[in-house]
């Protein structure tokens, strides 16, 4: 590449760079949200403020609830193949199965092998218990973990943070980080929510003082004020023990009005599953009532008029629009495979990363000042050739970022601060390889080149060393780690091209054009 091609390119480099910092500037001078911008460099929790989670995953409740599902299941079943049985009941790490004393066990029909796959079924006379093997119950737990991450991040989605975190850390712990949040409670109650939606029919033939506890199961409606939401009193409802449809197979919810009385719903549809199963309910059980139950709460309890074979259902309470439209996003978003429980809970408000912002500015400003006075004093001329593409350096960095949608956090600003020391040192060593050579009595020229080209290998390990060590931190890092892993390998690349092809452009530009130069300033 010719030397004019060289300045053109580096002049192309500089403008897109002027291009891409100057909206960024403007976009946060005037206090705008970082989240309206596109192709910005977003800030991290520690520098706008924002929310910080520690969640633990009560994953053995996953296990729990299988085994509930699979109980009813298998009593569908032996309804089904028409066996007779005294009791399907729930036991502490399994389900028990009474048969009648002349009934052949039914274990090898294909219905039920298929739903016992990955169980162990031990017989004791005419008892038997299904269990979970430990392999699979450990199975089933990480799975619980890694679905709740995912639940979590489709939810996070629907609030609207830019550039949230969310990491694994240990076997049931969930880190999440959402910048820029400013609604607490809203986003608690969308993380938080369990959001276990079941049908029970209601027996109102039982009250809570004579119910049968084998049978049945006992639970509670909140009724709240209509002006300051506060709960009056809680309505018992006496339910069967086992619910006959779940929301794991809900396709889509949404928020409606009750033209009526004016008041937010949710509206359901199934898939198909869920659309055969609830028509099934529904044209058995006419002049029932249905329990609709949300997180072990009745949210509705709707009598049963006709068949519902369209897959569509509602729930109704006493919500306000912001609770009606959280828990559509919590049921679109799925249910939890088990309880989350919040074992830390910080807030960084905004003025708190408004001084982060400002001392990390300024030690960037005073150590970059210092480095420029250091080189321009002790090397002269060459020395501002370098302090220019240090300058262009930074600018890449930030454009590299913006350009990424990267998120720039505290410990990223000392990413920064670390890479232009680097790439300081870069040009240290290129100055002093064309001092040494100068000393030896060459011509210009080759000093220069012989310089650059000696100095190359050893900038070049350097930063791949060091460059596979941010590799690392990048991959196995978490929150501020990963900040300043990333600020580091866009810094490394953008030092090597700065101190190896800008720099050596000054020189060739100011020195090596010249048909006579007996010395150069460094």
């Amino acid at each position: 590449m010719g030397l004019r091609a060289k300045g053109i390119f580096i002049l192309a480099i500089c403008v897109a760079s002027i291009a891409g910092l100057v909206p960024t500037y403007q976009a946060y001078r005037k206090g705008a949200d970082p989240a309206a911008f596109k192709n910005k460099v977003n800030l991290g929790l520690d520098l706008q403020g924002g929310m910080f989670l520690d969640l633990e995953v009560e994953s053995g409740a996953a296990v729990n609830r299988l085994l509930d599902r699979l109980a009813v299941e298998v009593e569908d079943t032996l309804l089904e193949l028409r066996i007779d049985y005294l009791a399907v009941e729930r036991r502490p790490g399994g389900i028990e199965v009474r048969l009648a004393s002349a009934e052949k066990a039914p274990w090898e029909d294909p219905k039920l092998k298929r739903l016992l796959v990955n169980y162990e079924v031990k017989p004791a006379g005419d008892t038997y218990l299904i269990s979970i093997p430990p392999i699979e119950a450990a199975a089933i737990e990480k799975r619980a973990v890694d679905q709740a991450l995912e639940v979590i991040r489709n939810r996070i989605d629907s609030l609207g943070v830019s550039e949230p975190s969310l990491q694994k850390q240990g076997e049931r712990d969930l880190i999440v980080q959402l910048p820029g949040l400013k609604n607490r409670e809203a986003a608690l109650a969308t993380i938080g929510t369990q959001a276990v939606l079941e049908f029970y029919l209601v027996d109102d033939n039982a009250t809570a003082s004579n119910m049968d506890p084998s049978r049945h199961v006992l639970k509670y409606q909140e009724v709240r004020e209509t002006t300051g939401g506060r709960v009056q009193r809680r309505e018992p409802y006496v339910l069967e023990r086992r619910p006959v449809l779940s929301g794991d197979t809900i396709r889509d919810a949404r928020v409606s009005i009750d033209s009526q009385f004016n008041r937010p719903y949710v509206s359901l549809s199934f898939d198909s599953i869920g659309t055969d199963r609830f028509a099934a309910v529904t044209t058995r059980n006419r002049g029932r009532r249905l329990a609709i139950v949300l997180d072990d709460k009745v949210q509705s309890a709707p009598v049963i008029r006709e068949a519902i074979t369209g897959g569509e259902a509602q729930i109704s309470g006493q919500f306000t629009m912001q609770e009606a439209t959280n828990l559509a996003i919590v049921l679109r978003s799925g249910a939890l495979p088990a309880p989350l429980t919040i074992r830390e809970e910080r807030s960084v408000g905004a003025s708190l990363g408004e001084d982060s912002i400002r001392q990390g500015m300024i030690s960037l400003i005073v150590g970059g000042a210092l480095v420029v006075l250091f080189m321009v004093v002790y090397y002269r001329l060459s020395g501002v050739f370098a302090s220019l593409a240090l300058a262009l350096n930074l600018a890449l960095i930030l454009v590299s970022m913006a350009a990424f949608q990267a998120t720039l956090t505290l410990p990223g600003i000392a990413g920064v601060v670390l890479t232009l020391g680097m790439a300081v040192d870069a040009n240290v060593l290129i100055f002093e390889r064309v001092r040494e050579e100068m000393l030896r009595g060459g011509p210009v020229k080759t000093c220069i080149e012989e310089g650059f080209n000696r100095a190359f290998w050893t900038i070049f390990d350097s930063n791949l060393t060091t460059l596979f060590a941010a590799f690392a931190l990048l991959a196995f890092g978490t929150g501020p780690i990963k900040g300043f892993a990333i600020t580091l390998t866009i810094g490394l690349v953008a030092s090597m091209f700065t101190a190896i092809f800008v720099t050596r452009f000054f020189f060739d530009w100011f020195f090596l054009h010249r048909r006579r130069v007996a010395a150069i300033s460094i």
